[in-house]
């Protein structure tokens, strides 16, 4: 792997792991980037990478993930794979030297988690979490107004991401084995968004509705800390919410429209003015673009960092660390976790 002056002067190459719905679309943004890539691609099934890799005009396609680790001619993997799988496929290419761009929930766990970061860090990889949310320039526009006090002091946040369904007993989102149910799928959204605003909290109180197989199929937490701000925070997978956002500070709002995690607007309220509405650039691509994340990385690579400020380490070990104790306070374990396992 070139190391960040030699990368400057060459384009990215990229490796995607798993041929799936949002590898697709990650290959279709990385292909409108002059500076990326796409060198190889592996699945499972040799057929399935082979047809990848024809649909977007790639060199190499693998029928297994050890050839794609393995390959000197990738500079960054994109593990696309459920995240059930995330801790197996990233672990592999770290192992062989690769750095790595891991889907959300970066793992099923915090175990996982930070074996995946002692990992990096032995080894001496870049690895970052593809929480797209936290790149979008709009929602870095908002962080940066909340930080510069446009609202005052936060005192509440409620972000929701909830589908209609009804999801079958045999679909992922219903199987433990997958790590199934809303909160690892919809709910690490409104959690993310959260402690992008307020870090880690101090206090987790949750309630959920499990179905027969024991994953959620709705889930509520209430966030506390000790300065005294909470946040609300819901998930479901069996009615569709209003998927919005917004932020009360002692001095104003901020209200997120549908599809807070990834907006092409928000509405600041500041007391005693009039409300103020902030668009997205179309310069920057459709708001559903996964394109700022891959330009991140390639920042970040060429600049010889092992993480992004953007999605830092510390803050995905946090997300996690609040998903485990959601979970621990529902009663929601999947196959192998032992109690242990889970935060309390």
């Amino acid at each position: 792997m070139s190391e960040g002056g030699e990368m400057a002067e060459q384009r990215v190459r990229w490796g995607i792991l798993a041929t799936g719905g949002i590898a697709a679309a990650f290959a279709a943004d990385l292909v409108d980037l002059p500076d990326a890539e796409i060198t190889a691609v592996a699945s499972r099934g040799r057929e399935s990478a082979e047809a990848f890799a024809e649909r977007f005009g790639v060199a190499r396609a693998y029928g297994d993930w050890a050839s794609l680790a393995a390959d000197e001619d990738v500079d960054v993997v994109y593990v696309a794979t459920p995240h059930v799988a995330h801790r197996a496929a990233a672990g592999l290419c770290l192992e062989a030297g690769r750095n790595v761009l891991c889907e959300k929930p970066f793992t099923l766990n915090l175990r996982e988690a930070e074996e995946l970061v002692a990992l990096a860090r032995e080894h001496d990889r870049f690895l970052m979490e593809a929480m797209w949310m936290y790149c979008s320039p709009l929602v870095r526009r908002l962080r940066a107004l909340v930080a510069d006090g446009a609202i005052g002091e936060v005192r509440t946040v409620h972000a929701d991401f909830g589908l209609a369904g009804p999801f079958p007993a045999a679909h992922r989102l219903r199987d433990p084995a997958l790590g199934g149910g809303a909160l690892l799928d919809l709910g690490v959204y409104p959690v993310s968004f959260a402690q992008m605003l307020l870090g880690e909290p101090d206090a987790v109180t949750a309630s959920a509705v499990l179905s027969p197989e024991g994953v959620d199929l709705q889930t509520g937490a209430v966030l506390s800390w000790e300065s005294g701000a909470l946040a609300s925070v819901h998930c479901s997978i069996v009615g569709g919410t209003a998927v919005t956002a917004s932020v009360t500070g002692s001095r104003g709002r901020i209200d997120v429209p549908a599809g807070f995690f990834h907006p092409d607007r928000f509405v600041l309220h500041r007391d005693g003015r009039d409300p103020e509405q902030f668009a997205a650039d179309p310069a920057d691509g459709p708001r559903t673009s996964l394109r700022h994340e891959a330009r991140e990385v390639m920042r970040a690579l060429r600049a010889g960092e092992k993480e992004s400020p953007l999605v830092p380490l510390e803050g995905t070990l946090a997300v996690l660390r609040t998903l485990d104790a959601i979970r621990e306070r529902v009663g929601v374990r999947y196959p192998g976790e032992e109690r242990a396992v889970l935060a309390g």
